[in-house]
C-alpha cells in the first residue's frame, strides 16, 4: 500500500515523511493554507530520493502555468482538483492524477471519462477543492465495478480511521494531509504512526488473501 503525504511546505517534514516510508509527497499550488511557492518546492524536491513521487496539486490552472511549475518545482506528477476535462489532462507533459469529489454512487461514473495515470477519490467540495479534512461514504465503493485504474483514497483520513478505510476500499494509495497535523502544521509523530498503520494493515491484507 502506497502513501502520499500532501501539503508539504518544508524540507524537514518532507525528509521525515520519506524516512518513515512515504512513497509520494504533495505540494499545493492552489488556494490553500498549505500553499507553497514553486521555487521553494523545487528546493525540497531536489533533496529527496528520485524514487519518491513529487506531486503538484492544482485547481483549474492554465496548461502553461502548470507546465511552468512542473519545471520549477521538479514535479514528477500533477494532481488536478478542478473541472479539468479529459482532453486537458491528456495534454500535459507529466502523468496526471485526476481528483473527483464523491457524494453519491453516480459520481463514481466520472472515473470512466478519464484515462489518467491514477484517479483520486476525495470528499465533497468544501472551502477548498480538497484538504478539507472530511471523508465521503467509503461504503459506496463496496461492490462497485471500478475500472482497472489505480485508485487513490483521500479525504478525512487520520490515525483513527485509515485502517477501516483500507479494509473497505482496498485502494492503490492513501493520501493524507490534515490527518497528520497538529494545530494546522504537519506533526512528524503522527506521520510516523499513520505510515506504520497503513503499511501494517496492507501487510495483513496480503497475508489474508
Amino acid at each position: 500500500m502506497k502513501v502520499k503525504i500532501c501539503g508539504i511546505t518544508d524540507l524537514n517534514t518532507a525528509q521525515h515523511a520519506v524516512s518513515y516510508g512515504a512513497d509520494a509527497i504533495g505540494f499545493v499550488f492552489a488556494e490553500s493554507k498549505r500553499r507553497i511557492e514553486p521555487n521553494s518546492a523545487g528546493e525540497i524536491s531536489v533533496q529527496l530520493p528520485p524514487n519518491i513521487e513529487k506531486i503538484g496539486v492544482f485547481v483549474n490552472e492554465t496548461r502553461e502555468r502548470i507546465e511552468e511549475i512542473v519545471l520549477k518545482a521538479k514535479l514528477t506528477m500533477v494532481q488536478l482538483h478542478g473541472d479539468e476535462s479529459p482532453a486537458f489532462c491528456n495534454s500535459l507533459s507529466v502523468p496526471v492524477i485526476k481528483a473527483l469529489s464523491i457524494e453519491s454512487e453516480k459520481d463514481l461514473e466520472e472515473i470512466n471519462r478519464y484515462s489518467c495515470e491514477m484517479i483520486l477519490l476525495d470528499s465533497p467540495k468544501g472551502k477548498y477543492r480538497g484538504g478539507n479534512g472530511t471523508s465521503f461514504d467509503w461504503e459506496l465503493l463496496i461492490g462497485s465495478d471500478l475500472p482497472n485504474k489505480k485508485i487513490i483514497l483521500a479525504g478525512g483520513l487520520n490515525l483513527g480511521n485509515v485502517e477501516r478505510a483500507i479494509q473497505i476500499c482496498h485502494p492503490f494509495m492513501v493520501d493524507v494531509s490534515s490527518g497528520v497535523e497538529t494545530d494546522g502544521r504537519k506533526d512528524v509523530k503522527k506521520m510516523k504512526v499513520f505510515l506504520e498503520k497503513v503499511k501494517n494493515t496492507s501487510k495483513m491484507e496480503e497475508i489474508e488473501k
